[in-house]
């Protein structure tokens, strides 16, 4: 964790690539994709068995903060064909890329987010709530003041308006609340342990047979002066 953090303010970067802030946030204790990163063609089919069909490719880099817009990600991918296609896509635009993410395929049917941000008064915030298309819509969130403990964090999830969605819904399983409030706890510490950090975006987290999953995130660094 401190190795990725110090060599990105070493090379004035400013955002950590999705693949280095998973690593991170899995230190921490959030759980996260299986996922490998592929320097070509033929690793990232390598890794696709490794994983099994399907799965997702991610064009990775700190320059590849907004994937989506820029046609870096393609999803559900189910054989060698199509991955050789999706590979070829992603790496023909014209942007610096570290590699490809070849990621597991995660299907639930709830996303929350949690992010971190810095308030001039109060230092590090974490936020949890409602995710996915509905995250900017409803604005369903709660905040702590980072560090915090266990019995905060199961007051935080117990805040949102859509609190009901942590238990068991449409036939599938209620979210297992230790996990969640481990992650928001160490995602809490390691706002609180680390300065460097001036920002934490993890959306979706996904909600797979009630196991919370980052499928992305990212770390955005301090501004060196």
């Amino acid at each position: 964790m401190n190795r990725i953090i110090a060599k990105a303010l070493k090379n004035n970067q400013k955002v950590l690539s999705e693949f280095e802030s998973k690593k991170i946030f899995k230190s921490a204790g959030l759980p996260v994709t299986r996922e490998y990163l592929a320097k070509s063609k033929a690793e990232a089919k390598i890794y696709a068995k490794k994983i099994g069909y399907p799965v997702v490719l991610k064009g990775t880099g700190p320059k590849a903060a907004h994937k989506t817009e820029m046609g870096l990600v393609k999803l559900n991918i189910s054989s060698d064909k199509e991955l050789a296609k999706s590979y070829d896509e992603i790496m023909s635009g014209k942007i610096e890329l570290d590699g490809v993410l070849v990621q597991e395929m995660i299907k639930g049917d709830r996303e929350f987010i949690i992010g971190v941000s810095r308030d001039p008064q109060f230092g590090p915030c974490v936020m949890f709530g409602l995710g996915g298309i509905f995250a900017e819509a409803l604005k369903d969130v709660s905040f702590r003041v980072a560090p915090f403990t266990e019995d905060d964090a199961m007051e935080m999830i117990g805040e949102i308006k859509t609190k009901s969605l942590l238990e068991e819904f449409r036939g599938s399983p209620a979210v297992n609340k230790a996990l969640l409030i481990k992650a928001l706890v160490g995602i809490g510490n390691l706002a609180a342990e680390h300065d460097e950090i001036a920002e934490i975006d993890i959306n979706p987290l996904i909600i797979a047979r009630g196991k919370p999953v980052a499928v992305d995130g990212l770390i955005v660094l301090k501004e060196i002066a």
